[in-house]
């Protein structure tokens, strides 16, 4: 899913987070080099017991405190104590065995794309203090324990190993792995980005079976583009299917590790299908699959049979338009029922079945939306969500019981609440913020009641009070058929009503994302900075983005880009209509979607917007991937109107303000083709523009220490000089 995002913590090692020097004017120095502003979290959380959890610190020990009262209990891990020999020098993530005697890590860290990497993995044994590779040669991808801890599975070179950790020895159990070809245990690239996964095999409860997805991807075409190093560019190739090309054909296997045989799983319905999620029940030889069709409106529930592949379609779930995947799909301890999750009331609620597929009830109700589901608690009957229902913009934690009754908010403060539970439910970390107040990360007990304030940011919040800087403020905004939509407005901290001001909007406005949310935000620094420089600054969710349920989401099916487009001009309309705004100097800016957005607002609104700063766009649906595109859009050749007249490349004669383009050259996502065609166009259309290119960024352009800082002074700039 194409998505405006900051991928910010490689800097923090070498950056810090907050100086000493006490500063009272923001810099974009300290918001994209520094990064002095930037929040503490609590990242490395993991449950160890019903009394201890543990925390990974500074990339090198894994410290195991307790819930009550923070004392430390011991080191399960520290990397200056392994020998020198041993080629280990900082640990990006780590996992316990079940027993939790073992612990497996991840070092030198190779990312490949959203979610995938490669790195060298290593079982530690707690207790005989011995440090075993999974592999001397070459990095491994996906690497889990065992059920049983006994084993490490493992993928490299596209094939599915398992590491026999007593006898250390490796059993290869699929042959056919090839680059840009067949795929064993991970996803291909497409089903990695919009799907949402990048471990596509997993251990049955006891552990006596692997299964597996295969992504064939022969017929998948190729896209490459070039990597600026060294005194020739190498090429980058990989396979992606654009909206109407040929996808990866995939099958779901299963082995056997008693009888060393591989069976294939019975999904094939039709002709052109994805297979998005697999996952084991509490039986296990009872495998669950999930099954669409292209479109994605129609999806199946299958229970497949470990021994002989067969499988039983038990759920269906339907949609005019289409359905969106989770994680929620969970089949409780007493093997005869499970949870699922559906919009089939128009929003996202979740839903009480037998193992067989019956309705016992819908559990969750309401004019709002199930956006996480935590878990179940088996001893207390409970199960927690994270939910819309206090506002479409925060998000709250829930408790509730199987039959939908003793719903209770847990989270007491408006805001946006996430929390992460110890494995058993007796201690959840609740995380807090506001749009214009910094997390903080409070542990409690499972009866809600406080143990301690882990983290408060409180030296941040003592720097950021020194800038006085100007705060959010959420608005509506009633567009011409009467819809009302949810925003933000910043407006210089020195605002005089009595004064005119131009309006610098920012936008995303695709499915998958909301740009008003009330929370801490790091990127709303460079937003409070913007209007610092005399400008207000505003964000508004159009319709097609999420938390107002199905309807209002899907009201851009088949035609992206027209809906929105009109409810941001709406928008900019409206702002011209205040007295404080002057209306002739409107300007947008938007990332990935967002940059379809504003290239579509400049040309479409162009009696309205003076100027646009467009980055990362999708400039012709047509030239992006076939799972997120087909999902909102339809097929392409179902949907020619839909795809050629909402497209941007087909409107740059239309332009009359300022325009800005920026694309980072090694764009996998949305690719840096994109911004080709559409300035082939520009050029044709005699149309001046300014183009910042990035090289060998991929879609977050970051590469590199001055990257961000570079990108956001040139955005600044532009935004000074032409609104």
């Amino acid at each position: 899913m194409i998505r405006y995002y900051l991928s910010l913590l490689i800097f923090f090692a070498s950056f810090g987070f907050i100086q000493a020097q006490d500063k009272t004017q923001l810099t974009l120095e300290d918001i994209w080099i520094t990064y002095r502003y930037y929040p503490h979290s609590i990242d490395e959380f993991r449950s160890f017991d019903q009394e201890t959890y543990t925390t990974l610190e500074a990339g090198s020990n894994i410290i195991r405190y307790k819930y009550k009262n923070g004392k430390v209990v011991d080191t399960l891990f520290a990397l200056d104590k392994l020998p020198s020999t041993v080629s280990v020098r900082r640990i990006s993530d780590y996992h316990f065995s079940k027993d939790h005697s073992k612990i497996l890590f991840a070092t030198a860290i190779e990312h490949i794309y959203r979610h995938s990497f490669r790195a060298n993995f290593f079982v530690w044994d707690i207790k005989t203090k011995t440090l075993l590779p999974l592999c001397d040669t070459t990095k491994q991808q996906e690497a889990s324990f065992s059920p049983d801890g006994k084993k490490v599975a493992f993928v490299m070179h596209n094939n599915i190993y398992s590491l026999n950790i007593a006898s250390k020895k490796t059993e290869q159990i699929t042959f056919d792995g090839t680059k840009n070809k067949i795929l064993n245990g991970i996803p291909d690239w497409v089903y990695e980005e919009e799907f949402s996964f990048a471990k596509a095999y997993e251990w049955s409860p006891e552990g006596h079976y692997l299964a597996f997805m295969r992504f064939d991807e022969s017929a998948v075409k190729e896209y490459s583009f070039p990597v600026y190093n060294g005194l020739y560019p190498q090429l980058y190739t990989y396979k992606y299917p654009k909206a109407g090309e040929t996808n990866s054909t995939v099958t779901v296997h299963i082995y056997n590790f008693e009888t060393k045989k591989t069976i294939e799983a019975d999904t094939r319905k039709f002709d052109d299908q994805y297979i998005p999620r697999i996952k084991w029940t509490q039986n296990d030889n009872v495998l669950s699959i999930y099954r669409m069709n292209r479109l994605q409106n129609e999806l199946d529930l299958l229970l497949c049979d470990a021994d002989n592949g067969n499988t039983k379609e038990i759920l269906k779930d339907n949609d005019s338009k289409y359905i969106e995947i989770n994680d929620f799909l969970t089949f409780l301890p007493n093997k005869k029922q499970f949870i699922f999750s559906s919009e089939r009331d128009g929003y996202c609620h979740l839903y009480l079945y037998d193992i067989n597929g019956k309705l016992i009830n819908q559990i969750t109700k309401g004019n709002w939306e199930v956006v996480d589901f935590k878990g179940y608690d088996n001893e207390s009957g409970s199960l927690y969500y994270v939910s819309t229902e206090q506002a479409p913009y925060q998000r709250d934690l829930y408790s509730i019981r199987l039959n939908g009754t003793k719903k209770t908010r847990i989270s007491k403060e408006d805001g946006v609440n996430d929390a992460s539970f110890s494995k058993d439910f007796s201690y959840y970390i609740l995380s807090h913020s506001t749009a214009n107040t910094t997390p903080t990360y409070t542990l409690f007990n499972k009866k809600g009641h406080k143990i301690r304030v882990l983290e408060d940011n409180k030296a941040l919040n003592e720097q950021l009070a020194k800038l006085n800087l100007p705060q959010k403020e959420f608005i509506q905004i009633t567009v011409s058929d009467g819809t009302v939509l949810n925003g933000w407005m910043i407006k210089p901290a020195n605002f005089d009503s009595k004064k005119k001001y131009p309006v610098f909007m920012t936008v995303y406005g695709g499915p998958g994302n909301q740009t008003v949310m009330d929370q801490w935000e790091y990127t709303s620094l460079w937003h409070r900075y913007i209007a610092d420089q005399g400008y207000i600054v505003v964000s508004v969710d159009n319709r097609g983005t999420n938390g107002r349920g199905r309807d209002f989401r899907q009201a851009t099916y088949g035609k992206m880009g027209k809906i929105e487009t009109k409810d941001q001009m709406d928008v900019a309309k409206y702002l011209q209509s205040l007295p404080y705004v002057d209306g002739t100097r409107i300007g947008i800016q938007g990332w990935s979607y967002g940059g379809f957005m504003a290239t579509s607002c400049l040309e479409k609104g162009n009696k309205i917007f003076k100027a646009a700063i467009a980055v990362a766009p999708v400039t012709n649906w047509r030239y992006y991937d076939s799972i997120y595109t087909e999902r909102y859009m339809g097929l392409p050749k179902d949907n020619k109107a839909g795809y050629d007249e909402n497209s941007p490349i087909n409107y740059v004669r239309k332009i009359k303000g300022h325009f800005m383009l920026v694309h980072g050259t090694a764009d996998d996502n949305v690719h840096f083709q994109n911004s080709i065609e559409l300035i082939k166009k520009l050029i044709a259309a005699n149309i001046h523009f300014k183009l910042m290119t990035y090289p060998n960024s991929n879609h977050g352009i970051y590469t590199g220490r001055n990257t961000r800082y570079h990108l956001f002074t040139e955005m600044t700039d532009f935004i000074k000089e032409n609104i």
